[in-house]
């Protein structure tokens, strides 16, 4: 188990040294979208060659940049959102949270208790531990019941900040600095490469959430976890799902307040005009996101038909 850990640890490590590199060019299409840099131009904003950008994106995400940077158009995101309709239904209709389980995470939920939430986290152990990932350095929370926090590092942020708003959250509880318990769930948390599962290598889980937040909180988060990898709904159609097609507003407030990004895949909501929107992680970071799980559905789909 060691051994395992320790190969996870490294391929993390490579994917988040990566993904600055990948944040950064997509932030150079973002501010010049009519300028349609080339692959050279694009390799010169991060100091690359055009072979390494070849070989960064093939280990980061398995596809080639011009691949990969379709995922990042609004037109991909109306397609997107054009598409996912008719899975959801078929998703939502049979209770899984994929019509192929393949590629999906197994995760239970327990919300906190209402007398729980009065209290502030008072009598909760919360350990902590800063970790690499697919998207970049992140903070995770784990008490005995599950993951209760997932913060990833943003621009201008330091790793104290994501310690002080995890306070916030959880402002009685005993929250210390100890890696271990979350170091183990990582190969859980970023199953990393995703791609290289197979039908007879199912993936790791289960994993558990210990969520805190209103009724209908909770259930915007649990109908979240329910979108499929590789799809994305409207505000207005998630708004639809938890039944109340009026309350694309108020949904939308509870996405934001998610505490669990990425495995609450907040990400998974975009604009009905295609715009890929907010994201409490960081804008480039959600069109990454985005754009690297179109690709491992993509390579699930080719390698597991």
């Amino acid at each position: 188990m060691e051994g395992s850990n320790d190969s996870i640890r490294k391929a993390l490590d490579t994917a988040s040294a990566d993904y600055t590199l990948i944040e950064k060019m997509i932030g150079v299409l973002e501010n010049h979208p009519r300028l349609h840099p080339s692959l050279e131009d694009l390799a010169h904003t991060v100091g690359l060659s055009v072979y390494q950008i070849q070989r960064l994106f093939s280990r980061w995400v398995g596809i080639s940049p011009k691949r990969f940077c379709q995922y990042l158009t609004k037109e991909y995101a109306k397609e997107l959102l054009m598409r996912s309709s008719s899975v959801l239904e078929t998703t939502y209709e049979s209770g899984l949270s994929s019509p192929s389980r393949l590629h999906d995470l197994f995760l239970t939920t327990e919300a906190v208790r209402p007398g729980d939430i009065r209290s502030r986290g008072a009598g909760l152990e919360i350990r902590y531990g800063y970790h690499p990932s697919p998207f970049g350095q992140c903070l995770i929370g784990v008490t005995e019941k599950g993951v209760c926090a997932l913060r990833f590092l943003r621009e201008g942020m330091t790793e104290d900040d994501l310690v002080l708003d995890l306070r916030r959250q959880w402002p009685r509880a005993h929250i210390l600095h100890d890696p271990g318990p979350s170091e183990q769930l990582l190969d859980r948390i970023f199953p990393y490469p995703l791609w290289e599962w197979t039908a007879t290598v199912p993936p790791p889980g289960p994993l558990h959430l210990y969520v805190q937040g209103t009724n209908f909180q909770i259930k915007v988060w649990e109908a979240l976890i329910r979108i499929p990898l590789g799809e994305a709904v409207s505000y207005e159609e998630l708004a639809q799902r938890v039944g109340n097609a009026k309350a694309s507003r108020a949904v939308g407030s509870a996405v934001g307040d998610n505490l669990i990004p990425f495995l609450i895949p907040c990400h998974r909501v975009l604009r009905k005009c295609g715009d890929f929107g907010a994201y409490g992680e960081g804008p480039l970071r959600k069109k990454a996101i985005l754009a690297w799980e179109a690709a491992v559905k993509d390579r699930v789909r080719l390698f597991n038909p």
